[in-house]
């Protein structure tokens, strides 16, 4: 009863919610009220976490005003993480807590409340989540914590750091690992299976949702494990579609960078069950720059993201899909972590990729969205490092608090951002 009655009061307080259709593909292009959608998104992982907190000035008043503050500049798509799993360091670093998933198949049934917050506050505002559903890296537990869970990789993977060929080598053991692929499709089936304890609404048919990812960045990690990885993604994005036949599906990678090259990226992107194409785009991680004069290499870093951005153009225009540059991040000028510090090389980052956006929207190309990474608030980092009871800011853990993200103050930035939805 109360739940039939928290939904008549939803569709009598919020018929705008309900009015919305889903975002749908035709073709190169997304589809929204019956026509061509091109959109700016953020980043923001961590907005469900602001609907559990209990101190409303970091938690409800937080969400609430940073979600006006962004869809007043424009950005009307936010990208979420589900929910982390397991509890402690991962590699020698704090992950994201609370978690969703406690211990193995033992989910916080409370934990989602703060993703009902999340999209109730979103629907009101007309804007779309785009929700991963776990992640190839640590920081939120992801696929190392279900090989950990499943005794495929030893407790003490979780309290050193590790190198390159480790995580390589150990992330890639997930795509050979039955057990860790269903307790996977448990937490899938957890989330989408959702209905919300604000609006009474499933999240199967919440039009603010506009596609599940499959995970954050997941790579193959080392070719021999290509094949096994081609086939989790299909069973996976088929597993989603028999549940889930109103939202988008897509699988969040980085691009021909974390599939091992442009065949296999392109295999996956045209299976029928994956409704379009992401790429992300990290000119530090990537070593396109050298030191911090990041101005000094930027002519390089924009050649390079343009290259990068029209080889995956090419494969979304032969697949007949819309291609989404999901992820992009530059470090603040001379590489610095201080909010007082300028971003005229960021500025310039963000410009070029605005601009090819608007140039996809006027000659209704592939291109139909673009999320920076990421959103910071009016928050200033209370260390160079994320310790325990700093408020989260778009940055996750296991990076310096202050490295990516783009504050409500960076005025420059967001009038470049504006500059889109202006037109």
């Amino acid at each position: 009863m109360v739940k039939l009655l928290a939904g008549i009061l939803f569709v009598l307080h919020f018929p705008s919610v309900l009015a919305q259709k889903f975002v749908e593909t035709r073709g190169q292009q997304f589809f929204l009220h019956e026509k061509p959608l091109y959109y700016v998104g953020t980043n923001y992982w961590y907005g469900p976490t602001l609907g559990l907190e209990k101190n409303n000035k970091k938690g409800i008043d937080r969400l609430r005003a940073e979600l006006d503050f962004l869809k007043a500049n424009g950005v009307t798509n936010l990208r979420v993480l589900a929910g982390a799993e397991g509890e402690g360091l991962v590699a020698g670093t704090d992950r994201v807590k609370p978690p969703l998933q406690k211990k193995k198949s033992v989910f916080d049934k409370k934990y989602l409340q703060g993703m009902d917050v999340l999209l109730t506050e979103m629907g009101k505002r007309n804007m779309k989540a785009v929700i991963f559903l776990s992640n190839n890296w640590e920081w939120s537990g992801g696929f190392l914590q279900y090989l950990e869970w499943n005794g495929m990789i030893p407790d003490s993977i979780f309290r050193n750091k590790m190198n390159w060929d480790e995580t390589r080598d150990l992330v890639s053991k997930f795509y050979s690992c039955d057990d860790c692929k269903r307790n996977y499709l448990e937490q899938v089936s957890f989330v989408i299976n959702r209905v919300n304890s604000v609006t009474g609404l499933k999240y199967i048919d919440d039009p603010a949702i506009m596609a599940w990812e499959l995970a954050n960045e997941p790579r193959p990690m080392r070719p021999s494990a290509i094949e096994q990885y081609k086939q989790w993604i299909e069973a996976t994005a088929r597993f989603i579609k028999s549940k889930d036949k109103q939202h988008l599906v897509t699988i969040g990678t980085e691009g021909y960078i974390g599939t091992e090259n442009k065949e296999v990226y392109e295999a996956i992107h045209a299976l029928p069950e994956i409704d379009y194409l992401t790429i992300h785009i990290w000119p530090k991680n990537w070593e396109w720059f050298k030191g911090k004069n990041i101005a000094a290499g930027m002519d390089s870093v924009l050649d390079k993201t343009m290259n990068y951005i029209g080889v995956h153009a090419a494969i979304a225009q032969k697949l007949k899909k819309p291609l989404v540059i999901e992820e992009f991040g530059l470090p603040r000028d001379e590489h610095s972590f201080s909010k007082q510090s300028t971003t005229e090389s960021r500025d310039k980052y963000y410009n070029n990729i605005i601009v090819l956006l608007k140039q996809s929207r006027k000659n209704q190309f592939c291109i139909g969205g673009v999320n920076f990474w990421s959103y910071g608030g009016n928050i200033t980092p209370a260390h160079e490092r994320w310790q325990a009871g700093d408020e989260y800011i778009g940055d996750p853990p296991m990076e310096e608090q202050g490295l990516n993200a783009v504050f409500d103050t960076d005025v420059s930035t967001w009038k470049v951002i504006h500059s889109f939805s202006q037109e």
